[in-house]
């Protein structure tokens, strides 16, 4: 039998986070630390002190490190109420890219590394990046990692240049994926390297300018110019980086479909007040078919991305790794939540364009949603490949 019903406990605490974010977090929407390369680190060390008065800030995180433990289809449930702002998951401390972060270095991590590295971005001390993204290499196809490490049996020497790198401004913790050279020590290939961001020979040369804004402190181009890192710095198993990256990317994609719910659901629900009350031709402008189309379309839109979201989640939850499924959910749900959005803008009308309500911010940030974590494209051809293998 599939059972669809949420525990009581667990409707309750979504609840809780959605009023939460509603009458806390929703007021700092207006807030200039908004800015347009994201949240400052100012505005989110405050946001997370909001959170944990609420006993509210990462929830997600394991409990033997101070979370709850959630299941993957608990997250689902909690972060949909916590995207009713984008500024709710880096309050409660589940945004990308440091949800992302903290999932790889709970199962990868070492003891020492967990503590110097995991546990300050747990407890909201600090943010972490995931440096692989390429302006001539890694991106899409991570086999095109160009970024370089050498070994000489004690230190690691990286070289190489990242982009699009979120948050890289302020942030302590970072994964750093480079190709380790052949070497007579260990294996090479693509590997990871955790180290602290203020070391010499990590160079943020500059800050992107891009239509979303809901990460803080933006996307950075990255320069290594010959960063020197301990031995003790290798994050799991030399050459293993690609399979790293995809025990990151499987979860992370649905985690970013669950948060984006949430935001095209406070979309829909401006647009239905608008369409309530605003009045066209002698009546409120809902009741005529065009606009109450779409806010169907956009109702029936919302109920599937939910249902997909779910059922990759149940799968992951019963031990499967859900690459397909949780291709197929990224693929989907960013597609649909976009034209969800861009629905809103059209049934807010002239205000759609405006700053006035939050739903074309929304509306941008959904655009880049569709590239997050693989863009449509890439997903839909790793589908077609399982399909033809049978």
């Amino acid at each position: 039998m599939i059972d669809f019903a949420i525990p009581a406990e667990l409707a309750a605490e979504r609840d809780r986070v959605r009023r939460f974010v509603i009458d806390t977090i929703v007021p700092y929407e207006r807030d200039p630390r908004l800015t347009t390369h994201g949240p400052t680190d100012e505005l989110r060390q405050e946001l997370v002190e909001l959170a944990r008065a609420e006993k509210l800030l990462t929830v997600q995180a394991p409990e033997s490190l101070g979370g709850r433990g959630l299941t993957h289809l608990e997250q689902a449930v909690i972060y949909e109420a916590a995207g009713w702002s984008t500024l709710g998951p880096i309050a409660m401390n589940c945004a990308a890219p440091d949800e992302g972060n903290m999932f790889l270095l709970s199962k990868v991590a070492d003891q020492e590394q967990v503590q110097r590295y995991l546990a300050p971005v747990i407890a909201g001390q600090q943010r972490s990046v995931f440096a692989m993204t390429e302006p001539d290499g890694a991106g899409s196809d991570p086999a095109q990692l160009a970024t370089e490490a050498t070994f000489d049996g004690t230190n690691f020497r990286i070289n190489g240049r990242k982009w699009l790198i979120t948050g890289a401004n302020g942030a302590k913790t970072w994964i750093i994926m480079a190709r380790l050279a052949a070497n007579p020590y260990l294996p090479e290939g693509p590997t990871l390297f955790l180290t602290d961001g203020d070391q010499p020979g990590i160079v943020i040369e500059r800050t992107m300018n891009t239509m979303d804004r809901n990460y803080v402190a933006g996307h950075g181009v990255v320069r290594f110019d010959n960063l020197l890192l301990p031995k003790t710095a290798l994050l799991g198993e030399a050459g293993q980086a690609l399979r790293y990256a995809q025990l990151r990317l499987a979860p992370a994609r649905l985690t970013h479909c669950m948060r984006w719910l949430g935001a095209a659901e406070r979309a829909q629900h401006i647009a239905i007040e608008h369409a309530r009350t605003r009045t066209s031709f002698g009546k409120p402008i809902g009741e005529h078919q065009g606009v109450s189309f779409m806010l169907a379309d956009n109702a029936i839109a919302l109920h599937q991305c939910r249902l997909t979201i779910w059922h990759a989640c149940w799968l992951m939850d019963n031990g499967q790794q859900a690459r397909h499924e949780s291709s197929m959910a990224k693929s989907f749900v960013s597609e649909e939540l976009f034209k969800v959005a861009d629905r809103c803008v059209q049934v807010l009308g002239g205000i759609g364009i405006s700053d006035e309500t939050v739903v074309e911010m929304i509306f941008r940030d959904m655009r880049a949603f569709r590239l997050y974590d693989g863009p449509t494209e890439v997903h839909k051809y790793a589908i077609g490949r399982k399909v033809l293998r049978g």
